[in-house]
């Protein structure tokens, strides 16, 4: 982790009383249902927020989802935590995307289709994961707004472009013109909020999931095959997909889950 990274990492304000209150509930293992539902009514903005999360045609509900309660009852309270930090934390954020050549409604997308993606893909056969991959899916972005002020900082908006055309790979081109790249700063800004370690580890190694702690390799993996799949402009290609079937081949994950939660993509 670069100096300059790790300054602003440490000038984030804290997150708000909302997150740590969602936090607690969810590591709780005496917390319910209703505890998740309870806390998340007393924010309205947030409820709003969720909910029109929930509805989006990534997720191929076919009825509107209207209550708190029905969204944790759909989604279980893993995923509505995601859905709840994902809307916290980008509030903490001044978005200027632009050396990535993208907009802060680009990269809202790029979160909100990984997230889709990941969510359509695991809900049935793998949801314990979901705990973890739900927010990890939303939030393992985020280390791209820190590394994008650093470069406007630098004033090396073209070289950072000259190294994205010429390696034609956003993690070795932030590597090379800014000395880290976007997990592990993601992974370090939630180290500084204190989440979990699981959530941490899984964003830290989603470039290289065999450097994950065993129990976290599948969630790694398969957040490695959604960014592989559903990359930084949001736009799903052939040659896209094509690259995250290789990496489930090779890792031996549900091929066909897969092929259903991308075709909404």
């Amino acid at each position: 982790m670069t100096e300059d990274i790790l300054k602003k990492i440490k000038q984030l304000p804290p997150l708000p009383e909302s997150a740590m209150q969602i936090e607690a509930v969810y590591q709780n293992p005496e917390s319910t249902f209703n505890d998740m539902v309870k806390i998340l009514e007393r924010d309205p903005l947030l409820t709003a927020d969720i909910l029109k999360a929930a509805n989006s045609p990534l997720y191929g509900f076919s009825r509107e989802i209207n209550a708190i309660s029905q969204a944790v009852g759909l989604f279980g309270m893993g995923t509505v935590r995601g859905f709840a930090l994902a809307s916290i934390v980008k509030k903490s954020f001044s978005l200027d995307l632009s050396p990535y050549g993208i907009n802060s409604d680009m990269f809202s997308l790029l979160s909100k289709k990984q997230h889709g993606v990941t969510t359509a893909w695991c809900l049935r056969k793998e949801g314990k994961l979901l705990g973890i991959l739900s927010p990890a899916a939303f939030l393992v972005e985020i280390g791209k707004v820190l590394i994008a002020q650093q470069i406007i900082a630098d004033k090396t908006q073209q070289k950072f472009k000259d190294a994205l055309l010429s390696l034609q790979d956003v993690e070795a081109a932030e590597r090379e013109v800014v000395g880290v790249d976007t997990p592990e700063v993601s992974a370090t800004v939630f180290e500084h909020w204190r989440f979990e370690s699981g959530l941490i580890n899984v964003i830290r190694n989603c470039q290289n999931p065999d450097d994950a702690k065993d129990e976290y390799k599948k969630a790694a993996q398969i957040l490695q095959v959604v960014r592989v799949a559903v990359p930084i402009n949001g736009v799903v290609t052939e040659a896209s997909i094509s690259k995250a079937k290789e990496l489930i081949v090779k890792y031996g994950l549900d091929m066909e889950s897969f092929d259903k939660a991308i075709e909404n993509a």
